[in-house]
């Protein structure tokens, strides 16, 4: 999928992924890729970015860890982020259900 189209939906799919538990940048690229069915593969150049500016925004918590031998940063969701998922969602569903009705598709 093109990055251009992902421009302002990239912080929800993060905080989605991050809801299912703390996960380091692998992992969390992995997911979204699989749970996109291969329609978000994007690279670290795009994820781990978008991960500090949601950290420095208050909606990721990170710590370091040992992981297959090596340290990792591991992103968690803080209760600011997952406020901000839940609005995120609410006003995916709204805009998603508009542009459905337009389309003349069934919900």
């Amino acid at each position: 999928m093109n990055r251009e189209r992902l421009k302002g939906h990239l912080d929800l799919l993060l905080l989605s992924v991050l809801a299912a538990g703390p996960a380091h940048g692998y992992v969390i690229i992995t997911k979204l890729r699989e749970r996109s069915g291969g329609a978000f593969d994007l690279p670290e150049g795009t994820v781990y970015p978008a991960l500090h500016r949601l950290q420095k925004a208050g909606l990721l918590d990170s710590s370091w860890t040992d992981a297959e031998g090596r340290p990792r940063r591991v992103y968690a969701l803080t209760t600011q982020g997952a406020a901000a998922l839940a609005d995120g969602t609410t006003e995916w569903r709204r805009f998603a259900t508009g542009v459905q009705a337009v389309l003349g598709w069934q919900a």
